[in-house]
């Protein structure tokens, strides 16, 4: 289930606006003001967060401010709700870094279109991310060329940044192609030796 972080001083407009999101198929994690909106966010880091403009200990511009200063690799879609003048709060709330803004009382209709628009965004954003993550790789030796320019095996690379761990085994091409040969010339060349030295005896 998708899962969105909402912020809301005002009990009546929460329940309202909750009731929205989760009918529109949202997990929805409520906050009464901006202070606690931001621990939670910090706690669940939600792709999504909605945030009423003026709230009580923390406001939803200084919420967006807190969220920006957050390093990670996932984007944090800000969506602010306000039931000011959009055009005297768009250049304020720009700054602060959100992405959005919906005037209250918001319907279900434009706040359905507004989270369709966050999502495609995040989505492409995955997107583009993915790709940056494509590093070359010989083809000789399969070593990657990690963003310090530093070439280092895969197996390396893939262990500092993950929790996975390797097992070495053969694959059955490289069988094919690389031990049964080896066995092979063995096996002859213990033969080879075998009957040699039984030919010496019988002399």
């Amino acid at each position: 289930m998708k899962r969105i972080l909402f912020a809301e001083d005002d009990a009546v407009t929460r329940l309202v606006v909750t009731a929205q999101l989760q009918k529109l198929g949202y997990e929805t994690m409520v906050a009464r003001d901006g202070a606690e909106a931001l621990e939670m966010f910090r706690r669940e880091k939600p792709s999504i967060v909605s945030t009423d403009w003026m709230m009580p200990n923390m406001d939803g511009t200084d919420l967006c401010r807190e969220i920006r200063k957050h390093v990670d690799a996932r984007y944090t879609y800000v969506i602010i709700l306000t039931a000011l003048d959009r055009k005297a709060g768009y250049v304020e709330g720009m700054k602060a870094g959100a992405d959005d803004f919906v005037s209250k009382p918001c319907s279900m209709e434009e706040l359905n279109v507004r989270l369709r628009v966050a999502e495609r965004i995040l989505a492409l954003q995955a997107e583009a991310r993915q790709l940056e993550d494509l590093l070359p790789i010989c083809p000789e030796c399969h070593r990657i060329m990690t963003e310090n320019g530093v070439w280092q095996q895969v197996e390396s690379y893939i262990m500092r940044r993950t929790d996975a761990h390797f097992s070495h085994g053969i694959c059955p091409a490289c069988f094919e192609k690389h031990i049964r040969p080896q066995l092979e010339r063995y096996t002859s060349s213990k033969g080879t030796s075998g009957s040699g030295k039984g030919m010496t005896a019988a002399a």
